[in-house]
């Protein structure tokens, strides 16, 4: 299951090793669209990756820091530090691929 990250586990949660977050809301429809797979994704990469997710509307300083305009955003990090921005609806085997990349 993704992590729910907020302002005061982010940096502890992403700090080391490949991180996945999906910031989203509760009101978008293809952030709905996107949580399945998330939490899909999140189950077969245990152990390997940290997946998240962070809800723009309860940690607008959060998205605010990464500026996220669009959602869902899912935005990939090597050891603390932003490598790609995926904006938009993700295949869970557009995951797969982009998290290899930096793993």
């Amino acid at each position: 299951m993704a992590l729910s990250l907020n302002k005061d586990n982010f940096e502890q949660s992403i700090s080391s090793g490949v991180a996945l977050v999906d910031f989203w809301a509760e009101w978008c429809g293809p952030c709905k669209m996107q949580l399945p797979i998330i939490e899909e994704f999140s189950s077969e990469m245990e152990g390997k990756a940290t997946i998240g997710k962070v809800n723009v509307d309860e940690e607008l300083e959060l998205a605010q820091s990464f500026g996220i305009q669009s959602i869902p955003t899912l935005i990939l990090f090597k050891d603390g530090k932003p490598v790609k921005k995926l904006v938009g609806l993700h295949s869970k085997e557009s995951l797969h691929k982009e998290v290899n990349q930096v793993l």
